[in-house]
């Protein structure tokens, strides 16, 4: 164990001292977190979305099926009480609810006209005030089918609301996906350069005879990255919050435990890539464009997962960065504890121990 700390304090000189790798664990997160504050809008299919209908009527059954008809929404079950309707959006089943009040049918005949609740998940502020536009027009739709061939007035007025995010801003979106984005880019690509780099220079075969055992070298590497990616963390939090106004709801402790656990799994796979890649322009090859990409398409950061053809629905689920983006949206964005995040929990967890088992399994002791 003496060994390993020695050479764990060996590696961190090695990293402080080189202002290279510095600028870019450090400057990275804060140029993006600073500049990032934009969000790209797509269509929107296949939302799901939750249908509270008080009214029972022939009215109500009409809107919802214009809404279950819409390629847009994916009609789930409908919630018989508020309790129901606030669970879906606790566990992240459902991006938006309608509302339909006691009497619905019976108010479009009144002076006043007919209410109805238009509910949306808003931590995605562009995508909830998407989905809030496609519900009004198909409502809209329907208030012109009644006023066709007649001269009552029927009028259907929408009460909107935003959960977790009333104000849309454009923060509690692109914050998570920074984050996911930085830590995996940074943990991935340098941790994949450190072990190729010893291949290159050639002291890799002097660490090989040392007595020092293999496993306990690519962990020895690993740990400063560990803690400089957790600065990272804190410096990107900091940031959200006194520069974008934009506070930590849930557990804190929570969350660092769970971007340790991220850290970790990006480290096992910069740690995969280098074993198996022999030069540093192809482990910051594969490392930066094999990561970039599959992280800022695949996490739902910028382009909604349900929109995708099945196929690259299941590819998603092979990327860390989707599992830990909903981590921090549960988290931070709408203050749920690890009951609503348990189960991402175990996936990043799962590939963690698996990447790092078959790295360690991989790393040979005699180079060729």
């Amino acid at each position: 164990m003496k060994q390993f700390v020695s050479f764990t304090k060996k590696e961190c000189y090695h990293v402080l001292r080189d202002k290279k790798t510095l600028f870019i664990l450090f400057g990275m997160p804060i140029m993006q977190i600073l500049i990032f504050g934009f969000a790209l809008t797509s269509e929107i299919r296949n939302s799901p979305i939750l249908i509270l209908d008080q009214a029972q009527d022939a009215a109500s059954r009409r809107i919802t099926g214009k809404i279950a008809a819409s390629r847009y929404f994916d009609l789930e079950q409908s919630a018989m009480n508020t309790q129901q309707m606030e669970a879906a959006f606790r566990s992240g089943k459902i991006k938006m609810a309608v509302v339909f009040p006691a009497g619905f049918g019976d108010d479009l005949l009144s002076p006043g006209g007919a209410q109805i609740q238009l509910i949306a998940d808003a931590s995605d502020p562009n995508g909830a005030t998407t989905l809030v536009s496609y519900i009004s027009s198909v409502i809209g739709d329907y208030q012109q089918e009644l006023q066709a061939g007649t001269s009552v007035p029927f009028r259907i007025i929408p009460e909107t609301r935003m959960l977790y995010n009333p104000q849309l801003k454009g923060a509690p979106n692109f914050v998570p996906g920074v984050m996911a984005l930085v830590l995996m880019l940074i943990c991935v690509m340098m941790t994949a350069i450190t072990i190729v780099r010893e291949k290159e220079t050639g002291t890799m075969e002097v660490l090989l005879v040392s007595p020092f055992k293999p496993a306990w070298v690519i962990l020895a590497k690993a740990v400063p990255y560990f803690l400089l990616s957790l600065i990272n963390v804190v410096s990107i939090l900091l940031l959200s919050v006194f520069v974008l106004d934009l506070p930590v709801k849930g557990s804190l402790l929570l969350l660092f435990a769970e971007s340790a656990l991220f850290i970790v799994t990006c480290l096992s796979l910069g740690i995969f890539i280098s074993i198996r890649t022999a030069t540093i322009q192809v482990a910051m090859l594969v490392s930066l464009m094999g990561m970039l990409l599959p992280t800022m398409i695949f996490s739902g950061f910028m382009f909604p997962v349900e929109n995708m053809p099945l196929p690259l629905q299941v590819i998603s689920n092979i990327v860390p960065a989707k599992w830990y983006y909903r981590i921090v949206k549960a988290i931070m964005i709408k203050g749920l504890g690890f009951s609503a995040i348990w189960k991402e929990t175990l996936v990043l967890a799962g590939m963690a121990a698996v990447l790092l088992v078959v790295s360690i399994r991989s790393f040979k002791i005699r180079l060729a």
